[in-house]
């Protein structure tokens, strides 16, 4: 008797395994970031005994929250000696009753190993939708952010020597314009994630610092305005200089090549069900490479992305005539990987960011309006512009739905797109 009921009990389990969705998860990222370097040595960050304060941005909320670590570009150990959570009030404040201690398996101070990533314990802390985190850090001894993101465009403080974590306040010694060693936020809830995957434009360069506003930070708040609909997660894996194919060894704050890093900050970001792919301009800007070229790097990131059950959408390069990188035969080939973005159907859908920022008296013009004013990177107008061009059907469909039906599904007619983003700008 006592067989047959383990047999049931391990026929009932393996039922209940079947019938769980693949791929089901609790947890979902609301904010990360690329980590690159390590910087030459003119642009080291250096740190003794200081405590970091680092603020982010979420997209989506939830109760329950845990933070990502790395020291992946570092050559010796990173000692993390304490580190909390909270709700930011001001400047480098936390919001009185909000400060939660971190832990990492169990304990409050935690060795990272030399080119190793840690995930903190979840802790309670209600964090809504598009609120400020403040994350703080306490660096024991002396230590270089040999791994950051470089281009935060929010202000981080840096304390006088000392623990204040868990201080609401703390005295600050000087701010930095970087993410050192923080690459992740995750909350409780088994919401869908979309990556915006790609270079400067979508690490948001030339936006408002403070401010929240690179495509991604207004593609979150569009998905937000849908309520329940449009609850979702938006993360932003894009790092300025980056290319598709190729890594700058005297470079490295450019970060890894684009098919290098694809695992690491699309594939294994928590809940990703859909990910944006704007990169391409540097490969050409930098080395003239040709469409053949990056065309094969997509069908990767494609084949890769499909393999885990994720759809991927493209999105064709923004005109760059006046910056410093323009030539006729850069804009040839710029033209040419944009009609194969459109005509391929190789993505999942692609999102035309060219005809939604291009001047239309000069189409290798970005649109004077979203221009920030070096003719390749767009303004926060433009920024804007970018994220209402995305539909936003993508992202709230089923995420169940397999890459190929969705590409039936949600194919866009660009000049009905055009026209749509034109009225819901005015």
């Amino acid at each position: 008797m006592r067989a047959l009921q383990r047999l049931f009990l391990v026929f009932t389990a393996l039922l209940s395994l079947a019938a769980t969705p693949a791929g089901a998860q609790s947890w979902s990222a609301t904010w990360g970031a690329a980590p690159a370097g390590p910087p030459p040595a003119a642009r080291l960050l250096t740190f003794t005994d200081q405590t970091l304060r680092l603020v982010v941005h979420t997209s989506h909320g939830g109760n329950r929250v845990r933070i990502r670590l790395s020291n992946e570009m570092g050559s010796t150990p990173l000692i993390i000696g304490a580190a909390h959570v909270g709700l930011r009030a001001s400047g480098g404040a936390v919001a009185a009753g909000t400060d939660r201690t971190l832990t990492f398996n169990g304990a409050r101070t935690v060795t990272i190993p030399a080119g190793a990533r840690m995930v903190s314990d979840a802790v309670a802390l209600n964090a809504p939708a598009l609120a400020d985190l403040a994350v703080s850090l306490f660096l024991p001894g002396a230590r270089g952010a040999t791994t950051l993101h470089p281009n935060a465009f929010q202000t981080g403080y840096v304390s006088l020597p000392g623990d204040f974590t868990g201080s609401p306040s703390m005295p600050v010694k000087g701010t930095i314009g970087a993410w050192p060693f923080l690459t992740g936020v995750d909350v409780d809830v088994a919401a869908p994630v979309v990556v915006a995957f790609g270079d400067s434009i979508t690490d948001g360069l030339k936006s408002t610092s403070n401010a929240n506003r690179r495509w991604p930070d207004y593609l979150a708040r569009r998905l937000h305005g849908l309520g329940a609909a449009g609850r979702a997660g938006v993360v932003n894996r894009g790092i300025s200089a980056n290319q598709l194919l190729r890594t700058e060894q005297g470079a490295l704050l450019a970060g890894r090549a684009g098919l290098e890093r694809y695992e690491r900050d699309v594939l294994a970001t928590p809940g990703v069900r859909a990910v944006i792919v704007l990169i391409g301009i540097n490969d050409i800007s930098y080395y003239s490479v040709s469409q053949a070229s990056l065309a094969d790097g997509y069908r990767q990131l494609i084949a890769r992305g499909r393999a885990r059950g994720i759809k991927v959408f493209g999105a064709t390069l923004l005109p760059f005539e006046g910056s410093p990188y323009y030539t006729a035969t850069r804009e040839a080939i710029r033209q040419s990987v944009n009609r194969w973005l459109r005509t391929s159907a190789a993505f999942d859908g692609v999102v035309d960011f060219d005809a939604a920022m291009r001047d239309p008296a000069r189409p290798t013009r970005l649109l004077p309006a979203v221009d920030s004013g070096d003719h390749l990177h767009p303004n926060d107008q433009g920024y804007q512009r970018m994220a209402n061009a995305v539909p936003l059907g993508w992202i709230t469909a089923s995420s169940d739905a397999p890459p190929a039906a969705a590409h039936a599904d949600l194919a866009v007619s660009w000049d009905a797109a055009e026209a749509a983003l034109a009225a819901e700008s005015r």
